[in-house]
């Protein structure tokens, strides 16, 4: 694997990971944090601009993940660069999203 393909499929996971909680709270009809809203990050987006946002990374995602190289999911080094891209989106936005959504436990920051 050329390492560029590898960092394309790291920030194709962030991309994948990201689109989730923004399509799943527009479809439900629920607002939820954006880019757009403010202040940016933290206010709430109405469900119809987190649709779009989360189509819009769901785009990217396939962009990097799917057309840069030749992705093979059985290939365990793609496979983690995806991953480890995922998992630090996960980690990212649980510790951010928490804050306002009530997911941090006491006594975390």
């Amino acid at each position: 694997m050329e390492w560029l393909h590898g960092v394309s499929y790291f920030f194709g996971g962030i991309f994948l990971t990201n689109c989730v909680p923004h399509l799943v709270c527009g479809v439900m009809g629920r607002p939820f944090q954006s880019p757009f809203a403010k202040p940016p990050g933290e206010g709430l987006s109405s469900s119809t601009v987190n649709v779009l946002w989360g189509f819009l990374n769901l785009a990217i995602a396939y962009l990097l993940v799917c057309r840069v190289g030749d992705f093979d999911l059985r290939s365990t080094a793609h496979a983690i660069a995806m991953g480890l891209g995922m998992l630090l989106a996960g980690v990212i936005m649980a510790r951010r999203f928490g804050r306002f959504n009530g997911g941090n436990s006491p006594g975390e920051a």
